[in-house]
């Protein structure tokens, strides 16, 4: 019986200093990595490492799971394998063991206003993009190759030279390189 952690952040510029920092945790597993997916490798990996009689301890559920069903998969997914999930800003605790209605129904408020307080972000950042765009601005990366590389790579390319050296050559993978050929 361990007490496990999982603390984690959704970038590389945060800190995760202010999870759990007061409980005593025979292991932590630490991710820097958006919630918004449950394929992140920190918790697989911690998945796999608990055991029956474990507890998994949680600054918070949106630590855990940005939507409702990532929330209850994984909830049901340790209960049912005899790990305890602990939530320590919430204050709730699950075995599986014990139905206690009142903890679920909490559980999965609190589940949805996360679910939808991500969606509005995202909501959000949609709109700040097309304003953006309207405006003229470009948004996401810049682009890797100018008009004149690219008029230049396909002509390289269509002469027959090896796409993989090309590839390294302009800095690019070969996903991009083919995208750039296949483009008019």
């Amino acid at each position: 019986m361990a007490d496990i952690g999982y603390v984690r952040v959704s970038s590389v510029d945060q800190n995760t200093d202010r999870q759990l920092d007061s409980i005593r945790l025979d292991e932590v597993f630490e991710e820097k990595v958006s919630a918004a997916t449950t394929k992140r490798p920190k918790l697989k990996e911690c998945l796999r490492y608990l055991r029956k009689g474990d507890t998994l301890h949680v600054h918070s559920i949106d630590r855990l799971a940005r939507n409702l069903s990532d929330l209850l998969g994984l909830l049901q997914d340790m209960t049912s394998r005899g790990v305890s999930v602990r939530f320590h800003k919430e204050g709730l605790s699950f075995t599986g063991e014990q139905n206690n209605p009142m903890q679920t129904l909490q559980l999965q408020i609190i589940g949805a206003v996360a679910q939808f307080e991500r969606e509005i972000i995202k909501e959000r950042q949609r709109e700040g993009i097309a304003k953006a765009k309207a405006k003229g601005k470009h948004c996401g990366r810049s682009a890797k190759l100018d008009a004149e590389q690219v008029r230049e790579l396909k002509a390289r390319a269509m002469a027959g030279e090896e796409k993989k050296q090309l590839a390294m050559e302009y800095g690019i993978s070969r996903q991009t390189l083919y995208r750039v050929i296949k483009e008019d």
